[in-house]
């Protein structure tokens, strides 16, 4: 199956409609089930839109979330996904799952990803030659160069573990991650968001 064939693209959405599109995934989801489980980004795209989501009527005592990535500092730590997702999702009833090496991932109702402008998703870093046969669905990995922002070894669901999902979502920002996406479209280069697209059999939408 080709890639293409699978990708929407939506253009120009705002916090509010991607969360509005999110809830109505998840609620489809949850009529089929009686909970689900669904992996979330960190960085500062997604957190806006927790807070919307988390304000809305959402059952999230039915919703377990799995950060994709996250860096390998304390919780209370300004670096730390687990923890701000935590600080936002739990309040409304959520149960929000830490990576840990050994971890066996379930399968998601939903895979949320971003993307860096090197191409990289979860913590999936050029460097790291993530695999889509990946043996293990977590890893603990060192990104190399390490970003000044957050200079962590990370844990990260591997690509099998994010693949294992109903449906992929990714939220990209900005005109340099576009043209990245863009090429992996195309089969431009191998870059770890290609391979991942390459190997996706799942719908995949991507909010830009």
């Amino acid at each position: 199956m080709s890639p293409m064939s699978t990708i929407k693209i939506i253009e120009g959405a705002d916090d509010s409609a991607i969360a509005a599109w999110l809830t109505e995934r998840l609620e489809r989801a949850l009529s089929h089930a009686s909970t689900i489980a669904v992996t979330v980004p960190g960085g500062s795209t997604p957190f806006p839109i927790f807070d919307i989501l988390a304000g809305g009527a959402l059952p999230w005592g039915r919703i377990a979330v799995w950060p994709g990535d996250d860096r390998i500092v304390a919780e209370d730590h300004p670096a730390s996904n687990v923890g701000k997702i935590r600080a936002r999702l739990e309040p409304a009833g959520a149960t929000v799952v830490p990576l840990e090496e050994g971890a066996r991932p379930p399968h998601f109702a939903l895979a949320w990803l971003g993307m860096g402008a090197d191409g990289h998703i979860a913590s999936l870093f050029p460097n790291t030659d993530p695999q889509p046969d990946d043996a293990q669905p977590v890893r603990r990995l060192r990104p190399d160069p390490l970003p000044p922002e957050a200079p962590f070894d990370r844990l990260s669901l591997t690509m099998p573990a994010l693949l294992d999902s109903d449906e992929i979502v990714f939220v990209i920002r900005g005109a340099d991650k576009r043209a990245v996406l863009d090429g992996a479209i195309a089969g431009a280069h191998d870059l770890p968001i290609a391979r991942f697209l390459a190997a996706s059999r799942a719908p995949v939408t991507c909010f830009c």
